[in-house]
């Protein structure tokens, strides 16, 4: 896994993907945002749904933590043996958006995100048992590996995914 030796690092890293990640998506239009291809298992807005989910349970954790209550991880509702779940949770929050709406929401929460760790000391951002959200889990993972993993990994794979979903997408291997 990729580390960072600041939190300046790691913002520009996520800046970086999440424009790469997005821009992908600038030409899908909303009658095919929903469309699944073969040997793809997501369609556009759930790509985008799945990253938006993500990045607001980060940010939902740290105001329960900043509230003094209890984070359960991943969700209440979800325990981490029932991602799936989880995942349709997001993508019917957002089924309704339209694609340019999903866009924005994910550019507003990328901002978010690098707001957030700006907040942060370093000590708080690299250290572990910093959060009790971030200590909730058997890894115990610091703060920075749990955004990592939330945004600049899916970032990455979700750009492959959508650049196939494109090249499918031309060859017209839909299923829905």
């Amino acid at each position: 896994m990729q580390e960072y030796s600041s939190k300046k690092e790691l913002i520009d890293e996520i800046n970086k993907r999440a424009v790469l990640f997005i821009n992908e998506f600038i030409e899908i239009t909303d009658e095919n945002k929903d469309t699944l291809v073969e040997g793809v298992d997501r369609g556009p807005a759930q790509m985008i749904a799945y990253q938006l989910g993500w990045m607001n349970l980060i940010l939902l954790w740290e105001e329960k933590n900043k509230n003094n209550e209890t984070v359960i991880t991943p969700s209440e509702n979800y325990k981490w043996n029932n991602l799936s779940g989880l995942y349709q949770s997001f993508y019917k929050k957002y089924e309704n958006y339209s694609i340019k709406k999903l866009i924005a929401e994910f550019n507003i929460t990328v901002k978010k995100i690098t707001d957030l760790i700006e907040i942060y000391t370093e000590k708080e951002l690299f250290e572990q048992n910093q959060r009790q959200w971030a200590s909730s889990t058997p890894s115990n993972w610091p703060i920075w590996k749990w955004i990592h993993t939330n945004t600049v990994a899916p970032f990455k794979t979700f750009r492959t995914k959508i650049r196939k979903w494109k090249k499918l997408k031309k060859g017209k291997c839909s299923l829905q």
